[in-house]
């Protein structure tokens, strides 16, 4: 099956990437030696199996950019990553441009422990999600030959495309290797470059320098698969029971400029111990809100009645909580 699939794949494959001559400074002959490719092999394996700190997500799309699309993945991803005790640092959007993505994912990578990025992998041209993060770390795209067969698999035949065979060469069957395509270090475990994290679904979590996991953008697949890889995920958290980040609340009647010297002063004592406190203005409600967040629960709820006192507020489970008739919508 192998070297049919071989022969099947070399038939239907797209004009071949010249990755030197793509990224000159980065893929030259001369400059491509042995010892890159160590460093960043190593640097991948670090990155597998190093404490998970801080996270970035990158979104990417031109339809998110050109209004057509709300993008609801990175709010999904960062209450995901509050849940988790995971500090999300960034998050950003850009279009399905080659060269945005490769500086987008290499500074990501660079700067944080946990990078997901969302869009870009389906059948069409426009999807250059894995060649552009296959660009960014020197890779090339191989086919991977677990996600194919997952995909003849649970994949179900499209009711518009009666005639469509998996070993016959055909556009369509062209457009569905783009997905099984992934970026592929030679050097690294498969296992370590991507994974499957739910039973019933081929697509599987692409993984590239250790760190940047590669999501689809549909909503309930991006969901799907972060929640399925949450339990791989738990043993590296600074955490390692996942019991996240806490929020509270504290709702106060008292304008922003009259609470602003005491919370600068609790914020000075606070930071040492990871404790962040914020002040929330809410336009055209009697009513702001105070918040402290941080992972130390004993410390914060030692600090409530403290602050309650001081901003002559009441601790709330949500920011409307005392609003007054008056402030209904």
């Amino acid at each position: 099956m192998f070297s049919r699939l071989g022969q099947l794949t070399r038939h239907l494959a797209r004009p071949s990437i010249n990755y030197a001559s793509a990224t000159p400074a980065f893929l030259s002959s001369s400059s491509i030696s042995q010892s890159r490719t160590l460093k960043m092999t190593s640097s991948a394996v670090q990155n597998c199996t190093k404490t998970i700190h801080t996270a970035a997500c990158l979104i990417i799309g031109d339809e998110v950019l050109g209004g057509k699309t709300i993008d609801t993945n990175s709010a999904f991803f960062a209450k995901y990553c509050f849940s988790l005790g995971i500090q999300l640092k960034r998050v950003e959007v850009i279009a399905d441009d080659e060269g945005e993505i490769i500086e987008a994912v290499r500074r990501m990578s660079n700067n944080y422990d946990f990078v997901v990025t969302s869009g870009g992998i389906g059948p069409t041209h426009d999807d250059i999600t894995y060649e552009s993060i296959a660009k960014a770390f020197g890779l090339e795209l191989k086919l991977h030959q677990p996600t194919f067969e997952r995909m003849k698999k649970l994949s179900k035949p499209h009711p518009m495309q009666p005639q469509f065979d998996w070993d016959t060469p055909s556009p369509d069957l062209t457009a569905k290797l783009r997905m099984v395509e992934l970026p592929h270090n030679d050097n690294l475990p498969e296992e370590q470059q991507a994974i499957f994290v739910a039973e019933d679904m081929w697509v599987p979590i692409a993984i590239v320098n250790g760190n940047v996991h590669i999501l689809p953008g549909v909503p309930r697949l991006f969901e799907r698969l972060l929640e399925h890889l949450k339990p791989s995920l738990l043993p590296r958290l600074v955490n390692p029971e996942g019991k996240g980040i806490y929020r509270y609340l504290i709702s106060t009647p008292l304008p922003e400029s009259a609470v602003a010297p005491y919370l600068t002063d609790l914020a000075m004592r606070t930071s040492s111990r990871g404790i962040k406190v914020g002040s929330y203005p809410r336009w055209g409600k009697k009513r702001n809100t105070v918040t402290l967040v941080g992972t130390d629960k004993d410390l914060m709820d030692s600090l409530i009645s403290e602050v309650e006192q001081n901003v002559q507020g009441k601790i709330v489970s949500q920011e409307d909580e005392l609003d007054p008739p008056s402030d209904a919508e």
